[in-house]
Order: structure tokens, then sequence, then C-alpha cells
């Protein structure tokens, strides 16, 4: 009866303790790693319809990732939100036509009133990630891929 307890009890609890990998806490350190996610993994082609999200992609919907990239030049002084790209741009995206719109942008949102300042060095966001059509009620921006930051760190 001790041992069906004992092993109830450790089903429970996630067999955490037979888990080599888990801390002290009894949680997988592997598992509170951010997914890396490169632009290239954004899509696998295009379609008719558009753009065509990659399966890694879609499988790291709602997952933490981490992805390099650059802030792309922003509208005002301090940011709660920003564009993420593959390579640094010149030019404001919202401020130019859409034929100068690189395809593989992420939208960067930071969290709980987070503000950022505009930077030209290259920075990794690391947050949850949002794949799908989404209207932003307040600007009114249209965006495919979104991270929710949790951190942004410059790489210089």
């Amino acid at each position: 009866m001790a041992a069906l307890c004992l092993g109830l009890a450790m089903a429970l609890a996630g067999c955490a303790a037979l888990d080599p990998a888990a801390d002290s806490s009894g949680r997988d350190p592997r598992a509170a790693a951010p997914e890396a996610l490169r632009f290239s993994d954004l899509y696998a082609g295009s379609t008719s319809r558009g753009l065509a999200f990659s399966e890694k992609l879609r499988s790291l919907a709602g997952s933490v990732v981490s992805m390099k990239g650059f802030m792309a030049p922003p509208l005002k002084p301090a940011l709660d939100f920003f564009v993420l790209t593959a390579q640094p741009m010149s030019v404001c995206p919202f401020c130019d036509t859409d034929a100068s719109w690189p395809a593989d942008i992420v939208l960067v949102y930071l969290k709980d009133g987070a503000l950022a300042s505009p930077t030209t060095a290259p920075i990794q966001v690391t947050g949850a990630l949002e794949v799908g059509s989404h209207t932003d009620p307040v600007t009114g921006f249209v965006s495919q891929v979104r991270i929710v930051a949790d951190r942004v760190d410059m790489l210089e």
C-alpha cells in the first residue's frame, strides 16, 4: 500500500523526482528555455492567398520564443510596440508605401506598459508568440506574426 501511495504521489507531482533534468523545484529547466525562431522560419512559401505560415511557426504559436533582428525606425520616441525586421531599415515602415515593407516582419508588443527606446543595434526579443491575422484596436495596424515581449536585449 505504501508503494502505491508513493507511486500515486509521484504521478500527481508529474514524476519530477524521477526526471534527472528536473531542478530542485521539480520543474524541468529545459521547458523554460525559449525556442529560437529565425525570420527564415516564418513562412513555408506563398500561395494565391499570400504567404503560408511554416509548420514550425504554427507549432510554436503560444510558446515562448526568442528572435534576433533589428528595430524598424519608429513612429515615436517612447515605444510600447515596434516592428522587428531581419535587416536594418532606414525608413519607418509605417511611413512608407506597402511596396517597401519586407514580407518577414514581426510586430512586437511590450508587456505590461513597458516602454523601449529606439535603437539601430541588433536586438533579441523574448516572449509569447502569436500567429494569425490581427488588427490592433488602437492603431489599426494589421499583423500576421506577433511577439508579446517579456525581454528586449541589445546584442552589441
